[in-house]
Parts: C-alpha cells; sequence; structure tokens
C-alpha cells in the first residue's frame, strides 16, 4: 500500500520531469548596423553565451526560455573608406532574456535528429561606450551625440530595449536525455541606437553648451583620421530607416534529468529506457 501511495503522489513530477530540459549554448556574436559595412560577417564577432530551459509540450512543439550574455563591437575603421572619414567606433554589452517557441520538423521520439525553428518575443539590456583619444572608456548614451534630449523631435533613447528573438537550428540526440545541436539566432531590434549612431549631426554649439565638450569631441571623430572639421547640422551620421540588429551562431547542449532510480526502485512502468529517442510521457 505504501509503494502504491508513492507512486501515484510522484508520478505526476516524473511525467513532468521527462518533458524538462536544462539547456545551455555557446557560440559567436555579431551586429548589424550603420557601423558595420556588411550585414552578416564573422568579422568583429565576440563570444556569446546561454543558460535557459526547454520544455516540451508536445512531440513538435518546445517552450524555451534563455538569459544570454555577449559583447557587440564595430569600428568605422574597418569599413568603406566613407566609414574611415567618419572614424567611430563603439561596444556594448549584452544582457538578452527571451521566451520562444520552438518547432520540430520531425519527432525526436522516431528520429535521431530534427531541424527546427523558432520565434517570440525578448528584452535585452545595452549600454554603448567608446574609448576617447586618451583610451579612457566614456559611455555615449548621456553624450546625446545626435542631440537626444534637447533637440526638437529627438528624445533619449532607453537602454533596455524589448526585441523578437527568431531562429533556426537542428538538434541531433545522442541518447533519451542528451541533445546537441547548432543554431542560428537573429534579435530583430525597435532602437537604432545600438551604436550609438541614427540619424544626423547636430550644430556642435549646442552640443557643447548641452553636453560638454567631450560630446563634440566623440560625436565626430574624423578629425582624428584626417582632421576634418566637424560637419554642418543636418548632415547624415547614420541612416534611421534600417533598425540596428545582432545575430549569433551557437552549439546547443541539452539534457534531461529525470527520476530513474525512484522509477527502477517504485515499480513505475518505464524504469528501463526505451530504445526510442523521444519522451515516454509525451508519445501516443
Amino acid at each position: 500500500m505504501k509503494k502504491l501511495l508513492y507512486t501515484l503522489l510522484f508520478l505526476p513530477v516524473v511525467a513532468s520531469s521527462q518533458n524538462f530540459h536544462f539547456s545551455g549554448r555557446f557560440g559567436l556574436a555579431g551586429y548589424q548596423g550603420d557601423l558595420k559595412e556588411h550585414s552578416v560577417t564573422l568579422s568583429q564577432s565576440k563570444l556569446f553565451g546561454s543558460v535557459g530551459a526547454r520544455y516540451d509540450l508536445s512531440e513538435r512543439f518546445t517552450a524555451r526560455s534563455y538569459f544570454s550574455y555577449t559583447t557587440l563591437q564595430a569600428d568605422d575603421k574597418k569599413g568603406t573608406a566613407t566609414m574611415q572619414q567618419r572614424n567611430l567606433n563603439f561596444k556594448t554589452r549584452i544582457l538578452d532574456l527571451e521566451l520562444t517557441a520552438q518547432y520540430n520538423i520531425f519527432s525526436l521520439n522516431y528520429r535521431w535528429w530534427t531541424p527546427y525553428v523558432f520565434a517570440g518575443v525578448g528584452a535585452f539590456r545595452f549600454n554603448p561606450y567608446t574609448n576617447d583619444a586618451a583610451d579612457n572608456r566614456v559611455f555615449l548614451q548621456p553624450l546625446s551625440t545626435e542631440g537626444q534630449g534637447f533637440e526638437p523631435g529627438r528624445s533619449k533613447y532607453s537602454r533596455v530595449q524589448i526585441s523578437i528573438p527568431l531562429g533556426f537550428g537542428a538538434d541531433y540526440a545522442l541518447n533519451e536525455d542528451v541533445r546537441v545541436g547548432l543554431e542560428f539566432g537573429y534579435r530583430k531590434l525597435f532602437t537604432d541606437y545600438l551604436d550609438d549612431v541614427s540619424t544626423t549631426y547636430v550644430d556642435p554649439t549646442n552640443l557643447l553648451a548641452a553636453r560638454g565638450a567631450t560630446a563634440v569631441d566623440l560625436a565626430w571623430r574624423g578629425d582624428e583620421y584626417n582632421g576634418a572639421p566637424y560637419p554642418e547640422s543636418g548632415t547624415i551620421r547614420g541612416n534611421s530607416k534600417n533598425k540596428d540588429a545582432f545575430y549569433y551562431v551557437a552549439l546547443t547542449f541539452t539534457f534531461r534529468h529525470y527520476f530513474d532510480k525512484y522509477k527502477m526502485t517504485s515499480g513505475i512502468p518505464g524504469g528501463k529506457r526505451d530504445k526510442r529517442v523521444g519522451c515516454p510521457a509525451s508519445r501516443g
């Protein structure tokens, strides 16, 4: 009787645990925006890492959540001749939280691998900075380099933003509990200030009065490249029509811990591993 009682109490937990997976990602991330010549390259990429979890809702659908960290960067010196004359650069740390749904093309109950696609919602924090002529780190958002916060129609941008995570990948099941894979992810953003560059140059006199000499020095750095004077107010500095973005390529690792020892000692069916790949709890 005691054995039966324990079985009834723990069976829902055991069944649920079979659908729950811890997960991690490790790879490279890159930036898209005004300070990079090509949209997708490994040039100037930085390390990317995530920790998270997945929950199998069915044979094909999986709910996922990840917390990710990376650094994004770009430098006009590595771009076109026009970009080199502008001579801007930036770096930013990215803290990213996502909640996505994954659709598996094949069922891992019957195959050892499957391609998949995913999409969802996310939020991220960024804080662009550069190094001045004396090699001191300077954060750019407080400087309002394009007049944000004091020029008419230009609001100061928030360093916490919403994103749309989407991408594709493939999972390969080493056994019932361990999967490895490769994933390409993309973040559609709703800000063009990931790199602190978006619209036009503002009058340097107004910028000096509002934010000081450092803001003027870092809004235009062409003088460091070829001694060119500060551009006239209204001259194009960036392309506000194309929002910034970032992407990553990563190896994925997913593992499931479920209560085999308890199942084997309690007599719950399924104490021995099924020869098929997928989760016994989700099979029809």
